[in-house]
């Protein structure tokens, strides 16, 4: 009989076994809870792929209500306060969530590098998009190298930016955003001729303009009536290289 007043080695045992159970269960979730998050996932996405986004945020949020350990479900309700309700701070949690849940998850690190991106942290976000292009299995490289591109941009390291554009075309040779990336920075360097080319690359694989150079200059101008910041003059300097 252990009279010490000290936790003996058997009890260390049971009392850590015993946390073990209490951790396991209370992380668990019941296969049916599992289906229905399911369910209401597929639901937002539809409502989200609509652009119905009020109804697709309801839906996301119950399905993480029935399972908050889904990395999908986290990885969506972000991007719906990214894209949609650009409330960044809680954009970053959901990412952050994401990846807590599976750090591979190179969606979610893609995203977060988005998110740090318009917070204007750019050594997070080029941190978060080569993290998510150290996966060799993400389907979705072209367009993490097209956000690094940009970012690189940003910071007017316009060299490295130019080869992560590139990098995005090897990838996905008709992508459109990556010709739009390399026509700015080309312009910045001096190289008008090689920047007006990339431009109407852009919009000639587009689907908005489908080539129509006109409906496109006519769109940058409307665009630029509502644009603040950078992006009025990333629309300004489209403008400038569609006269060259």
């Amino acid at each position: 009989m252990n009279i010490s007043g000290k936790i003996g080695i058997g009890q260390v045992y049971i009392l850590l076994f015993s946390l073990t159970v209490l951790l396991y269960s209370c992380a668990t979730v019941s296969d049916q809870d599992i289906q229905q998050a399911s369910a209401h996932y597929q639901l937002g996405v539809s409502y989200l792929n609509d652009n119905n986004i009020q109804p697709a945020f309801v839906e996301f949020q119950k399905a993480l209500e029935l399972n908050p350990y889904d990395k999908e479900t986290h990885n969506a309700i972000g991007v719906v306060y990214l894209v949609k309700l650009e409330d960044y701070p809680k954009a970053i949690h959901h990412f952050q969530e994401a990846l807590k849940i599976d750090k591979t998850f190179s969606e979610a690190s893609n995203n977060l590098g988005n998110a740090y991106a318009n917070t204007g942290e750019y050594d997070k976000a080029i941190e978060y998009y080569k993290r998510a292009l150290s996966n060799p299995m993400y389907k979705n490289a072209a367009m993490a190298f097209n956000n690094l591109g940009m970012v690189h941009y940003r910071l007017s390291r316009f060299d490295d930016a130019i080869d992560a554009f590139k990098d995005a075309l090897k990838r996905f040779s008709d992508f459109h955003m990556p010709y739009y990336g390399l026509a700015l920075s080309l312009n910045a360097t001096g190289r008008y001729g090689d920047a007006e080319n990339a431009l109407s690359r852009a919009v000639q694989l587009d689907p908005v303009y489908k080539g129509d150079r006109e409906k496109a200059i006519e769109d940058f101008k409307q665009k630029k009536l509502r644009a603040k910041g950078e992006q009025e003059k990333d629309i300004s300097d489209y403008l400038e290289i569609m006269n060259y």
